[in-house]
């Protein structure tokens, strides 16, 4: 059960709600966010909603039977918009794109990636800057000094940075430069690191973890939200299965079930879903008419050249070919 409080709620009322709670069995988390404040109430017992709803301070009250909780769509029906400023706004109906380097190398790749997205019109740019690689003498990145890089050629043309991080201790030297925080498949159960993002004040995309479920994807979404974190975004990205013969198995039927289960923007990975670059273009535009809300991908000047992942990268021409197949298929829908 959730219960909504309005912002005015007294500590006398407050304290009134626990008690009538509490005296049904009831545990009580409170939840404060940018936005609201919440009640997250667990019990067994048979409660009459209407005896809590008429108590002073409760602004509504909702059941939710999910092990979820505030990501779930039982008690929030109009779906979340993340709005990054300068009117980019994800999960609003149109498609967004978030395109850029699996790692960021240089500063001469950064302005051909940036002069790249100006002349095809995406608004975010992702890019590796602390990399979790398989092996220890792979690239690993080049740290708060890329991210630098990436935020001093984004920001005079208005483009929002989304990149990863590894741990928490991360999270203050990159809060001036990152406008979308991500978690990786490896750290989709940091619940440490899913803690501490739930206690600022900037959009988190958790990508599902390597062979994570759809369930432990919206439970590490609820991590962050109950710390107090709203602006929240699911990606998929392809599982770990028994098939080799690709990277990951890309799992698009996770896309309309999560758009279904959550009212939280689902973005898709088509780049790690499949792991070959002659296949990502089909699977972006599947993505799509599953339902995802946007699309983030790997692209390079030259993908065979690229320190990281080259061989799921598209080039620039395969890129522009993408964006107008997507510019074609928002047409039709």
């Amino acid at each position: 059960m959730i219960i909504q409080l309005h912002k005015t709620i007294t500590p006398e009322d407050l304290q009134s709600i626990f008690k009538t709670l509490e005296s049904n069995q009831y545990s009580v988390t409170q939840v404060k966010t940018q936005f609201e404040n919440y009640l997250v109430c667990i019990g067994k017992q048979d409660l009459d909603i209407r005896i809590i709803g008429h108590l002073k301070g409760v602004k509504d009250i909702h059941r939710v039977s999910d092990n979820y909780k505030l990501v779930s769509c039982k008690w929030k029906t109009e779906n979340t918009k993340i709005d990054l400023g300068d009117n980019v706004v994800i999960g609003n109906g149109h498609p967004s794109l978030m395109a850029g380097p699996c790692s960021i190398e240089s500063e001469e790749q950064v302005s051909k990636i940036v002069a790249h997205l100006l002349k095809n019109n995406i608004k975010i740019m992702r890019g590796g800057v602390y990399k979790p690689r398989s092996s220890p003498y792979a690239f690993r990145g080049l740290g708060i000094d890329g991210l630098k890089m990436m935020h001093e050629q984004c920001k005079p043309h208005n483009i929002k940075i989304i990149t990863e991080v590894m741990q928490a201790s991360q999270i203050e030297d990159m809060m001036e430069y990152v406008d979308v925080f991500q978690v990786g498949a490896r750290n989709s159960q940091n619940y440490n690191l899913l803690d501490e993002l739930g206690e600022i004040d900037k959009p988190v995309m958790i990508k599902r973890g390597i062979s994570g479920t759809i369930e432990e994807l919206l439970n590490s979404a609820e991590y962050i939200f109950s710390k107090g974190n709203e602006k929240l975004l699911l990606c998929e990205r392809g599982i770990r299965t028994f098939e080799t013969i690709y990277r990951n198995t890309f799992d698009i039927n996770a896309i309309q079930i999560l758009k279904d289960k959550s009212h939280l923007p689902v973005i898709a990975d088509p780049s790690h879903g499949i792991g070959i670059r002659e296949y990502v273009t089909k699977l972006a535009l599947a993505s799509l008419m599953a339902g995802a809300d946007g699309i983030i991908y790997e692209v390079h000047e030259k993908p065979e050249e690229a320190l990281s992942d080259g061989q799921q990268t598209l080039n620039f021409i395969e890129s522009e070919k993408l964006v107008q197949k997507i510019e074609h298929l928002k047409s039709l829908l």
